[in-house]
């Protein structure tokens, strides 16, 4: 698990695709530039569907790691 540092935690596990992507776009648009929001997601798709919206968005995907069929994604927000 990361150490890193994190201003908002959202959990969306047991949630399918697409409502982690739109949880955490909802969660980012009320947060501040430079904050970091933290996602605990099990879809099986939401590392590549973060790579992908992190990419669209411009927000910076800072890790994203797997652990006992959790994925944890770190993105700031830009």
């Amino acid at each position: 698990m990361s150490g890193m540092a994190f201003d908002v935690e959202l959990d969306v596990r047991q949630m399918a695709c697409p409502m982690p992507i739109l949880r955490a776009k909802k969660s980012l648009s009320g947060m501040s530039a430079g904050q970091v929001l933290r996602i605990v997601a099990t879809d099986k798709g939401s590392p590549k569907d973060f790579v992908d919206f992190c990419k669209k968005t411009g927000n910076e995907l800072l890790s994203s790691t797997e652990a006992g069929g959790e994925f944890i994604f770190l993105i700031r927000r830009r």
